[in-house]
Formats: structure tokens, sequence, C-alpha cells
């Protein structure tokens, strides 16, 4: 956690802090009361032991090798309350390793090799060279050989944003108390912001909400000599009716594509489809299981009035005649509730998520068996079901005639770190798609039955072939990287593993349905697009980014040279911005597409005249912030030699890779200050930072679209 050196602390702060760190110190020291430099290192979580050592040594001043409580808290206090120079004399001792007064270059390099493994930066030697001595030349101002304190100050003046919040980063016990705010804040729904947001989701969930209420009550009206237990079961009852059809409207994937390209895409919440498939799907749960609780309730009371036939007989058995098919009531609706229910269970987040996406996949094909259950079930469910039941039964024959049509190949396959695979895919000549667009892939060889969304990579501009990178997450994902990693069809190279399918008898058939639409369709009709992916999230805007370079790629006039932009008159394209945002957790990731990034960079090389058409903002998690006491040096070193080559030294390009996290208020204050037009901010990822995101963009009112896939 961040310790943040605040210059004033209130006596109560001070008091509350005091006594925190005295309660996690004897709980750390043990019955000694002292502690040790293993127990400092459990303690501070520090990976690299170098800093561990040296903030142990600055700590025990005593040199006793134990750190008492005094101790302790006297290190704290001048990193809490220490002036900017207090706080620099203890940086620079860190740094001065043999205590001499002075940093030489062996010291600096040494420190530097440090915070690289602390941030789990992996750099060559020549590279680690290059650094200490762009840090050291820059900071070494009388050429002495060697870098004093006045010279390490001198240096860090020219990173202010660093100096204004030098921390440590440490474990809990360190952390103070944090202090409740009395200040009652909006919940989030109920702003203004929200709702200009939502508009249009919000007020189809109220239309929902009131025609499920509409039907509800007209059912109970219609049944009010049943009693209340038979009324109850017959409002639920024609809520199903109306909800397990919708869910299947839901799922026209084809239809809903085809909307997107309509007027109607700005009155229905046709992006929140996913969302809306999740609400309908517990809202068929609650309705079943009162449904069914108001049935066996009401067969309980008849059961008790009369001694015809006995409870269990009436859920368990068709003896009553209860039903339109041959008094199968009862016993549909047993299933269904347990269909229903395993449905469900099995596609919350954590099955999805856990790896174990084929249970989620095979358990939701019993819809299936739900709809012809239903039909028997119920005597009115077909006539709500027969419309938009035949027009999902012709997507399907549509899907899978389309997906038949032409042989489909894997043309090539790229073994990328962090286990992704790269699979370019031979394109049918009448597959047409649109940027951020998605597909279902099948491959008999991996499983013969399955198939799995994911967002096509590639541009529509590339005429050729279609490209798909997928993340190995789960059973399916890991068996197709795998495959691919058999002995018999690989490559080794120094950076990746590449197989090329170039012989036809090598090649691996696939089929294809789609493509189908996503929010990102929207992009290009943005003034001001924010694209953020975090990880493996940046393949549809990797799309997008390529489709851009395409209608955007300058012409050459062979006779002058004279330079013009091919389509920037597209009646398409409104962007007058685009900010790409990328979020790695580790190095090796970045190397999915930095040649890509590398084509986009080199294509925005000149300055426009009003700025940047395309800004590309790189984010590395792993590596320690700036204001890191054990990474302050490794980033002003990264700084000066990006400068130096013109190139950052982790990912090569020449956008420079920052540490740490976004601050998102930061980053969307300064898009909001652009005035580039109306902002419309794409993200792909992780659905705890998209909450993050979308609370800031409601905050700053703009739009905000996730991705599916």
């Amino acid at each position: 956690m961040l310790l943040h050196c605040t210059q004033t602390m209130s006596l109560d702060e001070d008091a509350r802090w005091l006594e925190w760190v005295t309660k996690q110190f004897e709980s750390i020291a043990g019955d000694d009361k002292e502690i040790d430099l293993d127990e400092f290192k459990t303690a501070l979580k520090v990976k690299e032991s170098f800093f561990a050592e040296r903030f142990f040594a600055l700590f025990d001043s005593d040199g006793s090798s134990s750190i008492s409580l005094d101790e302790l808290l006297k290190a704290l206090d001048l990193l809490i309350h220490g002036n900017e120079t207090d706080k620099l004399h203890f940086l620079f001792q860190v740094y001065d390793v043999d205590g001499s007064g002075s940093i030489d270059p062996d010291e600096l390099r040494t420190v530097l090799k440090s915070c690289l493994r602390e941030s789990a930066i992996s750099l060559p030697e020549e590279k680690l060279d290059d650094l200490t001595l762009a840090l050291f030349e820059s900071a070494d101002k009388d050429n002495s050989g060697s870098i004093t304190f006045e010279e390490l100050k001198a240096e860090l003046e020219n990173f202010p944003e660093v100096m204004e919040n030098l921390t440590i980063s440490a474990a809990n016990w360190l952390k103070p108390p944090g202090i409740e705010q009395n200040k009652r804040h909006t919940p989030r729904y109920l702003t203004r912001a929200y709702w200009q947001n939502n508009s249009r989701k919000l007020l189809f969930l109220c239309a929902y909400a009131s025609l499920n209420l509409l039907l509800f009550v007209v059912a109970l009206l219609q049944n009010a000599s049943g009693g209340v237990w038979y009324m109850l079961a017959r409002g639920c009852g024609q809520c199903l009716n109306l909800n397990c059809t919708f869910i299947m409207i839901l799922m026209l994937r084809r239809c809903l594509t085809w909307l997107r390209a309509t007027w109607v895409v700005r009155i229905l919440p046709l992006d929140q489809n996913i969302l809306l498939h999740q609400i309908v799907g517990y809202a068929i749960l609650i309705f079943t299981l009162v449904h069914t609780a108001a049935h066996v309730m009401n067969f309980f009371c008849i059961a008790q009035s009369s001694s015809k036939f006995l409870l269990w007989e009436y859920v368990f058995t068709t003896r009553p005649g209860i039903g339109w098919v041959k008094g199968t009531a009862s016993i549909t609706g047993v299933v269904l509730q347990v269909i229903i229910c395993l449905m469900v269970v099995c596609s919350s987040t954590f099955v999805r998520r856990s790896g174990h996406f084929e249970v989620f996949y095979w358990t939701h094909l019993s819809y299936i068996w739900v709809w012809i259950l239903l039909i028997i079930h119920c005597a009115n469910f077909w006539k709500w079901f027969v419309v938009p039941g035949m027009i999902f039964l012709l997507e399907k024959i549509v899907g899978i005639a389309v997906s038949r049509m032409g042989g489909l190949y894997i043309v090539e396959v790229n073994l990328l770190p962090s286990k992704v695979t790269h699979l370019v895919i031979k394109r049918p000549p009448f597959f047409h798609f649109k940027p951020g667009d998605y597909v279902y892939i099948n491959i008999p060889a991996i499983a013969k039955y399955e198939w799995h969304p994911f967002t096509i990579s590639s541009a529509p501009e590339q005429q050729d072939t279609m490209w798909l990178h997928i993340r190995s997450m789960g059973q399916w994902t890991n068996r197709l990287f795998e495959y691919f990693r058999q002995p018999e069809c690989q490559t080794v190279s120094t950076k990746r593993l590449t197989t090329s399918l170039r012989n036809r008898q090598h090649q691996k058939k696939c089929y294809v349905d789609g493509p189908y639409g996503t929010p990102t369709r929207q992009i290009f009709a943005s003034e001001h697009a924010v694209l953020i992916g975090a990880g493996i999230g940046i393949t549809p805007f990797a799309s997008i980014l390529q489709s851009i370079m395409y209608r955007m790629r300058k012409q050459n006039c062979p006779n002058c040279n004279y330079s013009w932009c091919e389509n920037i008159k597209d009646n398409e394209m409104k962007l007058r911005k685009v900010d790409f945002i990328w979020i790695n957790r580790d190095q090796k990731s970045f190397e999915w597409f930095v040649s890509l990034l590398t084509k986009l960079e080199m294509d925005q090389a000149d300055e426009e005249p009003e700025g940047r058409f395309l800004e590309m903002h790189m984010y590395m998690t792993s590596a320690l912030s700036k204001n890191d006491m054990k990474a302050i040096g490794l980033q002003m070193a990264l700084d000066l030699l990006a400068k130096k080559e013109k190139r950052d030294s982790i990912t090569g390009l020449r956008t420079r890779t920052q540490p740490g996290r976004p601050d998102w208020s930061k980053v969307f204050q300064k898009v909001a200050e652009e005035k580039k037009g109306k902002v419309h901010v794409f993200y792909c990822g992780s659905p705890a930072l998209a909450k993050l995101i979308k609370a800031q963009c409601e905050h700053f009112s703009f739009k905000f679209y996730k991705e599916n896939f």
C-alpha cells in the first residue's frame, strides 16, 4: 500500500496512526519486541532483497541487526512528517550502498537492476548499461565520476510530480488507518449524470417492468375465483410466457446486428442485449420459483380439503389430470424448475470465469428442452412462441448454412506470450464484417460440437485473411494452445513459437458463424473516441486501429511527392481524435500487438496541424509507480533514455510505457479539456475495471460502451 508523505497531520490522525503502527509492530515482532531482517522482508512484501536490506539498515539506526518500535516510529515519522530534504536524504542513503557520501556508476547499476526486478521488467544487460549511463550522465553535472546528494536533488527537481508525492511501498502493517468520512455521497444511481448516460436502458427497463406488472395484474383479476395461491401462480405464469419468449428475442444475434445499422439503435438499448438477457434470465428464475411454490401451496390446500389425491400425487404424477397434454403440467413443471435453476447457476460469473466455460456452454443448450417442455406444460405458450420461434429457427438455419459454405482453413498459427493463440484464417469472399465484430468458431480437431465466440482482431480492409487472438483461460482455449504447441508442428524461435501451416495437408479446417455486431460499431460515428483495452481486451481495438490506419493511410504522388489522406472524406468517418489506452499486467503481453502499434506510430510520425489524430497510452501494472522510492531511479532512467533514443525500452514503441495503473480522473480530465467533440469511451476487459471507468464516464458525461468479448 502507499504511505503518502503528507506535510501535516492532525493530532487526532497522529494518535490513531501511532496506535495502528504499534499494534502492527507487535503482531510482526512477536515476543522479543524486535523485528529482524526476515520478519521485515515478510512484512514489507518486497520482491527484491536489495531494497529490504537497504531499508532495514537505515531503519536500524543503532546497528543491532533488529528494529525496535522506537526505531521504526522514528524512521516512519521522517517519511511522513519530514520535509523534502529529509526524504531525499533517505533516498540518497538507499542508493549510497557503501556509505561513501556519493553514488558511483556501479552502485547506480546495482540499484537500477534491483528496480527492474522489483517492477518485473526484463531487459538485456546492454540496455541496463544504457539506462545506468543515461541517468548517471544526466545527474553527474560536474563530471566528477560520482553523484553527490546535491546533484541527485537537482536531478529530481526535473520531476516535480514525483517529489510532491514521494512514497515508500509497504505492506498493510504500515498503512495508516482510514479516516471515516462523515460526508454523505449521493448514490451513483440517483445522480443526474447516471440517468443521462443510461437513459435508453433505464426507459426500456421501466417499460419492461411495467409490461410484466400489467400482465401479472390482468392474470390475477382473471383468476380471482381460484384463491390467492392460484391467482399468484397464474400471474407468474403469464409473466413467464412473456419472459421465456423475450429471452429468445435477445438471442437473435443476426437480427440485432442488422438493427444496429438502422435508426432503431438510437431508441432501443441494443448494445445492452447481454445485460438484458441476464436480467430476463434472473426474472425467469424468480417467477418460476414463485410460480412453483404457489402451485404447491394451492395443491396442499386442495389436498387438505379433499382426500381424493395426496400432495405428492398432485406434484409428481399425472393422476389428477392437470394440464392440456395428458395431465403432465405438474411433472413438466418440476423438470422445468430443475433445468432453469441449473442453467442460471452454471451461467454465473464464477463458473464462466473459472476455466469451466464448457459447463456453461452445455447446460445453456438446455434452452431447447425448456421451450419444448413449456409448450407441453402451458396451453397458451405456443401463441407467444410461434413467431419469435420461427425467426430463431430461420437464424439457426442461416447460421449453419453460412458456417458450412466454403472450406475455411487456419493457414497460420502464432503462439504468443502468456498463452495467446493467434489464428490466421482464410477469409471467404462473401464474408464481410465491421471493426470490432465477433464470430463463433468451431475447430473439429479441438472439439467437434463446440462453438466459442471471439472478437476479430484484423481489419475489414484486410481482404485475404481474418485474425483471431485467443487467450488461454478455459478448457477449450487451453486445448487449442496445447494442440498447436505439439512437437510435430512447431518451429522454435527465441522470441515466440510460430507455426506456419503452409501445406494444404497440414491446414486445419474450421467453421465460422457470424459476424455479429458489437457496441464498437459506433466508433466511426464518434467525434472523440477513447479506446481502453485491458490485457487481451485489445482485440476489438486492434481491428478498429487497423481500419483507421487503412482509412487514413497517406498516399504519395510519384511525380511531386505530394502527400494526402486516401479516405479523409469518408462519410462514415466522423472521428477527429482517438485516444488508445492499453493496460497490461506484465511486459510480455505487449508483444501481442507491438508490430501493429509500431506501424500505427509510423503513420502518426508527423504531427498534424491540430495535434496528433491518434494518441497511444501504455500502462504496465506490475511496474511500481514513479513516486515509489524503489522505482524512482528506474523511471527517471527510462524517461531519459526514451528521450535520447526516441523509443521506449520496455516495448520498443515511441510511446513511453507508464508504470502502475491510470489515474482515470486525470485521464478523462485531459480528454475533456481537448474539446475535440462529443466523447465516446469504448472498453473491453475485466468487469471490475469496467465499473470504475463507467463511473468516471458518468462524472464527465462521456458515453460509455462495454465490449462483451
